[in-house]
């Protein structure tokens, strides 16, 4: 719905725009909301599928080894933040990596011992070490890292992209959440509309059993009949929102019922990796202990994409290591190496990663240092928003690349630093998005994912 002063803008240019504003919202309504929208310039990624490892993976520990806390091993080493004083006694020590590393792949990036499989995919990943949070409490990181604001209110990334450019498939939601068991901190928050219209909220399918309930209609219902119901539904609900122009989320209502309706018939096969063939779920280590949550959830995210959805969440949660990082992290690593590794080798023996986004970040990274809490062969390390892993693959990043660079120790980035927010606009146009285009006008002003705008980090771009 138009505001007073959104209209005021629209006049300003005349009544002709207000016209073709009124016509071309009419097209859409006709299309439906969720229609492809051309992007902004021309781009080789057309969906994205982000990999979120939620509690804060390390960067020393995962994909940015610190040879120089193996010399400074135990040392004390003074800290002004919040870790700064722990309980016992207010001292902290450096502490080096449990894990041995290789290095693969052309640019020689490095991965630690637990990442088996996932080397062997180095040529197709750009590993980005310069992104810098400003959080180091994970719910308001989270939100800052999904939505680009600390505050949890504004539509996640996956959210602008429906937006901006609709989705391929409109019997499936073009915004689609594969949560762990454990959401994360902060909450369906995380993949929220925000302040845009309900459409494009994220849809969170269920991590154990069916992914989505009632699929199935009920015993004895007809899709005819199921159809005439619906066409009833919408006619009371469209004369209700006629009664109610303000109450925005009612178009959204009357779309959710459509959209169930549609699914029916395609979620079903979408969500059947039963039905892949033996070889693949093997691939993706279904049917095996540590890995078969996390593998389900990122084949899922392949059928899902190869069908038309726009952006794709996989989370993964646990990685808070602040106590024994030895087993904690090698457990996380183990759980998501064999599952990504063959999504990406999924995605390029079918063709799509070129033109499918793959991101893998953490809310944060982790500090060189910790107190030592239950003795020194289980220390962790605390939470550092100054510099945290990252890397791309497919959909144009640059492929087999190692970008920026964090100091000896890994306390903070020294090379190629870039705010979050430069990351969501690289993510953005990597999608064909303009950041200052991809904007909505909301609470007295055009809103967007950047929050102030920033710019694109071109050593990502292919």
């Amino acid at each position: 719905m138009l505001t007073r002063r959104h209209f005021l803008y629209q006049t300003s240019a005349g009544l002709g725009s207000v016209a073709l504003t009124s016509l071309l919202y009419q097209d859409q309504a006709r299309a439906g909301v969720l229609a492809p929208k051309p992007p902004h310039h021309p781009a080789r990624a057309k969906a994205c599928i982000f990999l979120l490892m939620e509690g804060g993976p390390s960067h020393i520990d995962t994909f940015d080894p610190k040879p120089k806390l193996a010399q400074l091993h135990m040392t004390d080493f003074a800290r002004a933040d919040k870790f700064a004083s722990p309980m016992e006694g207010g001292r902290r020590y450096l502490v080096s990596s449990p894990f041995r590393f290789r290095k693969a792949g052309p640019a020689g990036a490095d991965f630690a011992e637990h990442f088996e499989r996932l080397a062997a995919t180095a040529g197709d990943m750009c590993f980005y070490r310069g992104a810098v949070a400003e959080s180091t409490n994970h719910p308001t990181a989270l939100y800052h890292l999904n939505t680009g604001s600390l505050f949890g209110s504004d539509p996640a990334m996956g959210a602008w992209m429906a937006y901006g450019l609709g989705t391929e498939n409109q019997n499936l939601p073009a915004f689609v959440v594969l949560p762990d068991l454990q959401y994360p901190q902060g909450g369906p928050a995380n993949w929220s509309n925000g302040f845009l219209p309900a459409y494009y909220q994220g849809a969170a399918l269920r991590p154990a059993g069916s992914p989505v309930l009632d699929m199935e209609p009920p015993p004895g219902v007809t899709p005819a009949r199921q159809r005439a119901a619906l066409d009833l539904l919408g006619d009371l609900n469209r004369r209700h929102q006629g009664q109610h122009p303000d109450h925005a989320e009612l178009g959204a209502r009357i779309e959710s019922y459509e959209l169930a309706f549609r699914m029916q018939a395609e979620m079903p096969l979408a969500v059947a990796i039963e039905k892949e063939p033996e070889a693949t779920r093997r691939l993706y280590g279904i049917g095996e202990k540590d890995t078969d949550a996390f593998g389900r959830r990122c084949l899922l995210a392949r059928r899902l994409v190869e069908r038309g959805v726009r952006y794709v969440q996989v989370i993964s949660s646990g990685w808070d290591s602040h106590d024994d990082i030895a087993a904690a992290h090698a457990n996380r690593m183990r759980a998501v190496d064999r599952p990504i590794a063959a999504l990406l080798e999924d995605l390029k023996r079918t063709g799509l990663l070129a033109s499918t986004l793959v991101v893998w970040a953490g809310e944060f990274g982790r500090s060189p240092d910790n107190g030592i809490r239950r003795g020194d062969k289980t220390w962790g390390r605390d939470h550092n928003a100054a510099a945290m892993p990252m890397w791309f693959a497919g959909g144009g990043a640059k492929a087999g690349a190692v970008v920026g660079a964090t100091d000896d120790i890994g306390q903070k980035v020294v090379e190629v630093a870039h705010p979050l927010r430069d990351v969501h606009i690289t993510i953005l146009h990597l999608m064909g998005l303009n950041d200052a285009r991809l904007t909505y006008f909301h609470g007295g002003r055009f809103k967007q994912l950047s929050q102030v705008g920033g710019r694109v980090i071109p050593e990502l771009v292919a």
